[in-house]
């Protein structure tokens, strides 16, 4: 086969550990290595010819004809002896530009790429949906990759994968694999999905859900007894819930909560860290969706997976300060690393803090690099203040508007005399029988100071939950009840 111009910079690339090569007219190349972009000193500037000529002697032909009109293109591209690439060319205000992504020839075990075991255990799931987040970049489709070899080896299944490009390509080993390609082999990724229905597949996995009616059609497959695996660019494992949610119309919300609390098993949030020595490093934050979880997202009490999220560790649980911080402990990624790449900043701050490790960033630097939710987490308190106007009844809106002035991190949120009279009021409707409200109200107690009665309504609504057998809840209160008996408020993290 006759070499391609592009040929020679893909073969740098690989030569040089990057992950990524950039192309960009007027520009030399560029190549990312270890999460950084570095020039190819040696190369010329491209020039618009130059960058034509990459890009389009290697684009196949049907995808060719519409880049002049569509401006961008995906497609993949495989060198033989050196790996497959993932390609994205587009068009910019200097000319034709691209992205080559490098996919290894050699699919990663589980083991190998470092997962926590529950990993392992939504790989052998036999039906349900299994959702891999994070930012791109982030290694999620590695991780789907890993986790159908880990079937593809031990079960004799039907697995059915939909991806824009194929990228890895997985042997006939136990399984029998059909890999489907958007634009080359289907129309679109819901087009593939529903079609997978009538091809008899045991697992389904969706390379992006990106659009209302993929999700919905993914929840469906799930519901119908097929192991799903999709994507999403969710940052945490608790805002996938919300986001999944939120793709629906307002008048559908709850049924998609029913169907999403029966369906989703579990999620996987990720994000790559740099790692000392060289190399990079997955941080993961998995969520298990037990009986508990899937009440909290049926009832629309989504507001407390993180708290739960908390206290579920003997069941796989973990959030990424609990990663990225066994990532400092291992000497794999360096305190500020962690910072850096924590999605909550106080939370890593201060479990860096007590380990007894120093950041060397400055004040400023830390304040720069964390971002502000507090105008998320505003608007979630004016549509919980919204609907009790129009109706005061709504209990849910109650205890949720309670719940995040008592515990959220931000001063600026917090408001701990309304709090105490949403949950009382709450409490008092419910006639304390339910010990979700009492939670709520001990919080309110605790962020008012009054540590005692806190501690006296954890107590109540820790025996009202051992006695419904409500694992998760007793975990969460148990958790509270220490803090309040040392004079200590609660903090959520969710703000």
């Amino acid at each position: 086969m006759k070499a391609k111009p592009i040929d020679r910079l893909l073969n740098i690339m690989v030569e040089r550990g990057a992950s990524d090569l950039h192309l960009t007219t007027s520009l030399k190349p560029r190549l990312r290595v270890c999460g950084d972009i570095v020039a190819i000193e040696e190369e010329e500037p491209l020039t618009p010819e130059m960058s034509a000529e990459l890009l389009e002697g290697i684009m196949p032909e049907a995808i060719r004809s519409g880049f002049d009109t569509n401006w961008d293109a995906d497609f993949a591209y495989e060198l033989p002896g050196v790996g497959r690439f993932r390609v994205n060319a587009f068009w910019d205000r200097h000319g034709a530009g691209g992205v080559f992504r490098l996919i290894p020839t050699t699919i990663p075990s589980l083991d190998n790429l470092r997962v926590p075991p529950v990993v392992h255990d939504f790989s052998l799931l036999s039906k349900g949906l299994v959702v891999v987040t994070g930012p791109t970049g982030s290694g999620k489709s590695t991780t789907l990759a890993a986790m159908i070899d880990n079937i593809n080896r031990r079960r004799a299944a039907h697995i059915i994968t939909i991806e824009d490009p194929i990228e890895f390509v997985h042997p006939q080993i136990k399984c029998l694999i059909n890999q489907r390609e958007v634009h080359s082999h289907t129309k679109s990724f819901a087009a593939a999905l529903r079609a997978a229905l009538r091809e008899d597949p045991d697992i389904v996995l969706v390379g992006e859900m990106r659009d209302l009616e993929t999700i919905e059609t993914a929840i469906e497959t799930a519901e119908t007894g097929h192991l799903v695996f999709g994507t999403l660019h969710t940052n945490t494992a608790a805002s996938t819930v919300n986001r999944i949610i939120d793709m629906f119309p307002g008048d559908r919300q709850n049924q998609i909560r029913s169907m999403l609390a029966d369906s989703l098993k579990g999620v996987i949030a990720q994000t790559l860290c740099k790692r000392i020595g060289g190399g990079r490093v997955a941080a993961m934050e998995t969520l298990v969706v037990n009986t508990g979880i899937a009440s909290q997202i049926r009832e629309g009490k989504t507001y407390m997976i993180a708290s739960a999220m908390q206290t579920g560790k003997s069941q796989g649980m973990q959030t990424f300060g609990d990663d990225l911080m066994g990532l400092v402990l291992a000497n794999m990624i360096t305190p500020e690393e962690a910072f850096i790449r924590a999605v909550d900043k106080l939370e890593i701050r201060t479990k860096l803090t007590q380990a007894g490790f120093t950041l060397t960033l400055t004040e400023e630097e830390m304040q720069k690099r964390t971002p502000d939710r507090s105008a998320e987490f505003a608007a979630i308190i004016k549509q919980c203040q919204d609907t009790l106007k129009s109706n005061p009844d709504i209990l849910d809106a109650r205890i949720a508007l309670a719940w995040i002035q008592a515990t959220s991190p931000s001063y600026a949120l917090r408001d701990c005399r309304n709090a105490v009279r949403l949950a009382e009021r709450a409490n008092s409707h419910t006639k304390g029988g339910e010990p979700e409200v009492l939670q709520a109200l001990g919080a309110a107690y605790a962020e008012n100071r009054q540590f005692e009665k806190a501690a006296q309504t954890a107590r109540k609504a820790l025996e009202i939950a051992s006695a419904a057998r409500n694992n998760m809840l007793i975990g969460a209160l148990n958790t509270q009840l220490r803090l309040y008996e040392q004079g200590q408020a609660y903090r959520d993290g969710s703000g």
